[in-house]
């Protein structure tokens, strides 16, 4: 069998494995010094007043959305087309979860579905920023101010990405908290590891309390203060910490974000130029004026109309050492939200549409020349497209 090109793929080099080890031989494995430099980085990027980092991107979505204390019983809202952790969120803080439909072009959340779904109960939208393209998020912000609702970006795809005003995701212009990812598929890793921006300040201090058990040592906290041993656990929190480890890990690998993100370019104009005039497939479309950091590289194709379904080409592909993964099955048609929400299908069909034709082809930074027409090569003899 030919050597495996995975579909996702981490890139460490000499430099990680040296900021790693020097924390090993350090005073700190954890709740050390490197876990403040790592969310600095992370406000620098971003253009966020303030970082908090946790165990992974659900840790975030978690506390991000406790951080706001909405009433349990309300509503919140995200797209169908993410992983499960996107709606799971709401549930883990007693919120009825609802999805709108896609945008057919960009596979991310339609403000104009949000519109049709909004309810007075509706307290919370997540928007997914897709395979690193951001959302609609001007159109949304929009929406959100005038049913008095409050906004948290699931950009676990987009650390890097650019809004169409060229600035970039994460700074929380468009919302109360952006949230991130840094397993090892995604554009940096951490081995594990997320975060979460904001710009305000309460949030902020809520989250730092969140990840840490709830408990504080603050003096703005604490009901009294008899000496410097003294703590308090003032709000029920986790154990979500990010390790000083990981941190190390991110402060790396946020020096090559950039290069990374420009690699993942070149790599999917590459498939663009290759795929582009196929009349079995559809490559994906990035929005006007848009940066996209690309996570992953989704196409759209005709199954039936090249005799094959899915399964059957994910197989022949991967005989020939080509990795491919389907991202993502809707959540409202996961068996735990059919059985206990009632959705159904057909309840969102562009989202179920774009399901069953969706394939994503391998994209990280260190695919060569040559794994990139691999992989073209393959796709092309399995979906017997003759060049």
């Amino acid at each position: 069998m030919k050597r495996l090109i995975p579909y996702g793929k981490q890139w460490i080099s000499e430099d990680d494995l040296r900021v790693v080890l020097k924390v090993l031989k350090s005073d700190f494995l954890t709740q050390g010094p490197v876990i403040a430099e790592f969310e600095k980085m992370i406000c620098a990027q971003t253009g966020a007043k303030y970082c908090v980092a946790v165990a992974n991107g659900t840790a975030a979505l978690h506390i991000a959305v406790q951080a706001l204390r909405i009433a349990h019983g309300k509503t919140g809202m995200t797209s169908p087309n993410t992983f499960a952790a996107s709606a799971n969120c709401f549930l883990y803080n007693g919120l009825k979860p609802t999805f709108a439909d896609i945008d057919p072009q960009t596979y991310n959340i339609s403000p104009d579905e949000i519109g049709k779904k909004m309810t007075r109960s509706t307290k919370l939208l997540i928007p997914v920023h897709f395979a690193g393209q951001p959302a609609d998020m001007e159109s949304i912000r929009s929406i959100a101010r005038k049913h008095d609702c409050r906004v948290i970006e699931d950009a676990a795809h987009a650390i890097g990405s650019r809004y169409r005003n060229g600035r970039p995701v994460g700074n929380c212009e468009y919302s109360d908290m952006t949230i991130f990812s840094f397993h090892p598929v995604k554009t940096i890793t951490t081995g594990e590891g997320g975060a979460i921006t904001t710009n305000d300040e309460l949030f902020y201090r809520r989250l730092q309390i969140l990840r840490t058990h709830g408990i504080t040592k603050d003096p703005a906290f604490l009901t009294q203060n008899p000496g410097p041993w003294y703590c308090e656990m003032i709000d029920l929190g986790y154990n979500y910490r990010m390790t000083d480890i990981q941190a190390a890990l991110g402060t790396s690998q946020m020096k090559k974000l950039d290069r990374f993100i420009d690699r993942r370019r070149e790599i999917v104009a590459f498939y663009n130029r290759a795929l582009g005039d196929e009349d079995n497939l559809i490559i994906p479309f990035e929005r006007p004026r848009v940066r996209s950091a690309f996570h992953l590289y989704v196409v759209q194709i005709d199954f039936a109309k090249i005799g094959k379904n899915r399964k059957e080409v994910m197989e022949e592909l991967r005989r020939d050492g080509i990795g491919t993964q389907v991202h993502y099955i809707p959540v409202h048609l996961q068996p735990y939200y059919k059985e206990r929400f009632g959705f159904q299908p057909g309840d969102f069909p562009r989202a179920e549409a774009f399901y069953e034709r969706a394939l994503s082809l391998p994209l990280y930074p260190k695919m060569t020349a040559g794994d990139v027409g691999r992989v073209i090569r393959s796709l092309r003899k399995v979906l017997q497209i003759k060049h």
